[in-house]
């Protein structure tokens, strides 16, 4: 099972020939987003010009990909892979510590919660996020990157 990052999501839509090819073969195993990226691609919509018409060219992908909503499994995930990060990435003297942030060492909270999502499903994550690559070293995370054709 794989959950596509918005990274992906684009390609697709744009019609990258090689994502699209890596999504037909993979769909049987099941492909999904979770409720983040989902919220990513409608900022995106919302965002540019020419709203309507990005509605009419997002919305095939958007009504046929299955989403995964955030629940309790989901919240507890992110509420401990944002602390094993900080943690891990963080600086160790408790006065610094305190006022680190994840955005501080260079993270996206949307990408920890696509993270935890992955986690909580077991779905490997697929993206070009440098930050799953760093999310590994602190919690296991099957991931693929399908744009470039590595898989880590």
């Amino acid at each position: 099972m794989y959950l596509l990052d918005t990274n992906h999501c684009s390609q697709i839509i744009g019609a990258n020939p090689d994502v699209i090819k890596k999504l037909q073969e993979n769909s049987i195993q099941g492909v999904g987003i979770s409720a983040i990226t989902r919220d990513e691609l409608i900022f995106m919509i919302e965002r540019f010009e020419r709203v309507e018409e990005n509605y009419k060219r997002f919305s095939p992908f958007l009504d046929n990909i299955n989403t995964y909503l955030i629940d309790n499994a989901i919240s507890d995930c992110y509420g401990k892979l944002k602390a094993n990060i900080l943690k891990h990435f963080g600086p160790k003297d408790k006065k610094q510590a305190r006022n680190t942030t994840i955005q501080k060492l260079g993270f996206s909270d949307n990408d920890l919660w696509i993270a935890a999502t992955a986690i909580s499903y077991n779905l490997t994550v697929v993206s070009a996020d440098s930050d799953f690559v760093r999310i590994q070293e602190v919690q296991a995370l099957t991931l693929e990157n399908w744009c470039f054709g590595t898989t880590k």
